[in-house]
């Protein structure tokens, strides 16, 4: 993948500042990893109003590169993530960045949600996503680690999977934006990750589609 950040290397947390009222309105705040590279003191000031005014706070690891060379400023965001969602590439970095001595996506999973958190009001959600296996769900404080099937895809039906992630991500937002059950959740992100990933690029069919289970 080749990126220009461009302008978004510029961004400050006076920025955000700038837009607080809309921060204020806003009852879910979801953070690319990537912005771990550019301004920390933005996705510090998002988290802490998310666990003062109990609402929630997502992450998306991303990358493995942000696992592996942004470890400082992600352990930071950390006691902050009501969710966190990445793929078991991104896990497995986080795993061996943190000395965790294991593969095993469950294990990762299961330390990742019991990991310190701030905002004791809501226990902390890990999504790990695997292509084309079941995506793994582990809950702070649950013994039970479990795992959900993805849409199934034809093979000739691939066209390219680049923003797979972020599509599950989008989709996965909407049914928590909705009130929807971590089962249909998980559902609503397989389901747009699936379309996704039958267009050119980080796009989805036109006419637009409405989800069905």
């Amino acid at each position: 993948m080749c990126t220009d950040l461009a302008a978004a290397n510029c961004y400050k947390v006076e920025h955000l500042k700038e837009n607080w009222d809309l921060v204020k309105q806003a009852k879910i705040y979801f953070v690319g990893g990537y912005h771990l590279t550019v301004s920390v003191p933005a996705i510090m000031a998002l988290a802490e109003e998310a666990a003062a005014e109990n609402k929630t706070f997502m992450l998306s690891l991303s990358a493995p590169f942000i696992c592996q060379f942004f470890k400082d400023q992600l352990d930071q965001t950390s006691p902050y993530w009501d969710y966190v969602v990445g793929n078991e590439t991104e896990a497995r970095a986080f795993a061996a960045a943190h000395d965790l001595n294991t593969e095993d996506i469950p294990t990762i999973a299961k330390h990742m949600a019991n990991l310190p958190k701030k905002n004791t009001q809501r226990k902390r959600t890990v999504i790990i996503t695997q292509g084309t296996e079941p995506t793994v769900i582990a809950v702070q404080g649950d013994d039970e680690v479990k795992s959900f099937p993805v849409h199934v895809v034809n093979k000739d039906e691939i066209a390219d999977t680049t923003g797979a992630g972020d599509a599950f991500a989008g989709g996965f937002l909407a049914g928590m934006a909705k009130g929807e059950s971590i089962e249909k959740c998980v559902d609503m992100g397989s389901w747009l990750a699936k379309l996704s990933i039958k267009e050119l690029g980080p796009a989805y069919p036109f006419p637009k589609q409405t989800y069905s289970a």
